[in-house]
């Protein structure tokens, strides 16, 4: 099994004249430009991903709300919740057909060309969301058609985290990898905020029956706006220099280029990771997985839960989960700093730990139905999730070289959004109808971040890694 790309570039016969530089062994970017294009491409992640969020959480937030019943009525409530559910779930089992068709355009074509790609991807299969008819209209044809623009969300999810913190990453100046990285990784809760800015106010204008009738359409069209701006921020700004790099050496002539790699000849990168790479991606999946649980059941499942088991108040849930999501984000940058300084696996670590030992207790503040003490819990809970999710998107992309570092990230995280995070609320709904307790939430989540902390555990530090190998 191959050992994790070498820190250091290959050693040579001797000095090198200082005029004659070899070829394209570096980022091209020039250090004045890379100044200026290394903030403008982390924004431009960031707009993507907190877009392609944004249509996501509205999403999981209208089958939290109204979807159950609009596309599966049943006498049954819980059997409509977990219908709708779902469909929430089979967005991400699609998930790894997007990371084999955006990795490999992103790994052999482009960075951006995958970005603008999987951006547009999803604009569609949102706005198609909002046109739908529902059940009581078009009988059957209705949920059929729900799945298949919920499969091509996720199809553009499977590509869309992965380029966005790899091409902040790759841009990113020496010592701050992390810190730019992390950008984007802001997008998830900017999205669920965003999603929520517009949900609760018109919940508060039209009524919930009002919501249920029409208005859950609106959330869905207004992304036709957001997608427009998404792709012009990102058509403006430049190539990843790494991969113009790794293509240029890719593309020499044979007389000039070093001897190949195995990676750089690949024309499926998933294949070259599965064969030299499958116990860095499991254990990168294993060290992402707690904390999609942590946000998934927080941001998602407990929003429906609180109101329909606990009898919370909808406004009370959306405003805890939006506190927390607000905590988080404020914290995301400030960490991600401290692991350009400490290392990675420090800081991932202590954010692991937290949500093995508050996963109990903030799920239990469910009890108390009270929303301060909701809303405490939430942020406490979410903040030791920023832990945990600001340094992974430099973490992730560490684990594997320059030709397959598209595919390998996107895997890694995917995979664990998708077992973490995607059958969280079909698992929590399932457990919940056999204990009536919030407290069930806490040891599940708890278990899971416990599974990520031994990952961690056995994974090496990679701060120092060369990145443009």
């Amino acid at each position: 099994m191959p050992d994790l790309p070498s820190k250091t570039a290959p050693a040579t016969a001797g000095p090198r004249p200082a005029a004659s530089p070899p070829p394209s062994t570096q980022p091209s970017t020039p250090p004045s430009t890379a100044k200026t294009e290394a903030p403008r491409v982390a924004v431009a992640s960031l707009v993507g991903t907190t877009i392609e969020y944004y249509d996501f959480a509205v999403y999981g937030t209208a089958s939290a709300l109204v979807l159950g019943p609009a596309f599966f009525p049943s006498g049954n409530a819980t059997v409509s919740s977990l219908a709708a559910f779902l469909t929430f779930a089979a967005a991400f089992l699609s998930r790894p057909l997007g990371v084999v068709l955006f990795g490999t355009i992103g790994d052999r074509l482009g960075r951006r060309k995958a970005l603008v790609a999987s951006l547009l991807l999803m604009g569609v299969a949102t706005v198609g969301v909002g046109l739908l008819p529902t059940y009581e209209t078009a009988g059957l044809l209705a949920p059929v058609l729900l799945v298949t623009l919920r499969l091509l969300q996720g199809v553009s999810m499977g590509g869309e985290w992965g380029g966005a913190v790899l091409l902040a990453a790759e841009h990113a100046p020496p010592g701050r990898r992390a810190l730019y990285a992390s950008i984007p990784q802001a997008g998830p809760s900017l999205g669920f905020l965003l999603s929520t800015a517009v949900i609760l106010p018109t919940l508060n204008i039209v009524g919930r029956d009002g919501f249920a009738d029409w208005a859950w359409r609106i959330p869905f069209l207004l992304s036709t706006v957001l997608v427009v701006i998404g792709l012009w921020v990102r058509t403006t700004v430049s190539e990843s220099p790494v991969f113009d790099a790794t293509a240029d050496r890719a593309t020499r002539p044979r007389s000039k280029a070093p001897e190949p790699t195995p990676e750089s000849g690949s024309r499926f990168p998933l294949g070259v990771l599965l064969k030299r790479y499958p116990r860095r991606l499991l254990l990168g999946t294993g060290a992402a997985i707690g904390g999609s649980a942590v946000y998934y059941l927080t941001i998602v499942y407990s929003i429906s839960y609180g109101p329909k088991e606990l009898g919370i108040p909808q406004n009370t849930m959306l405003t805890a989960a939006s506190v927390g999501a607000a905590a988080g984000i404020a914290i995301t940058l400030p960490v991600a700093r401290l692991s350009d300084r400490i290392g990675r696996r420090p800081v991932m670590l202590a954010g692991a730990v937290g949500c093995v030992v508050w996963a109990v207790p903030m799920y239990a503040s469910l009890s108390s139905r009270n929303g301060l003490v909701i809303t405490g819990a939430y942020t406490v809970g979410l903040m030791f999730l920023a832990l945990m999710f600001s340094p992974v998107a430099a973490f992730l992309p560490e684990l594997f070289p320059a030709r397959l570092r598209y595919t390998g990230a996107s895997a890694a995280f995917i995979l664990a959004n998708t077992l973490g995070g995607g059958f969280a609320p079909l698992v929590a709904t399932w457990l919940n109808s056999n204990w009536e307790s919030p407290l069930v939430l806490g040891f599940y989540t708890g278990t899971l971040c416990l599974l990520s902390l031994l990952c961690l555990l056995a994974l090496p530090e990679t701060r120092d890694q060369e990145f443009d190998i």
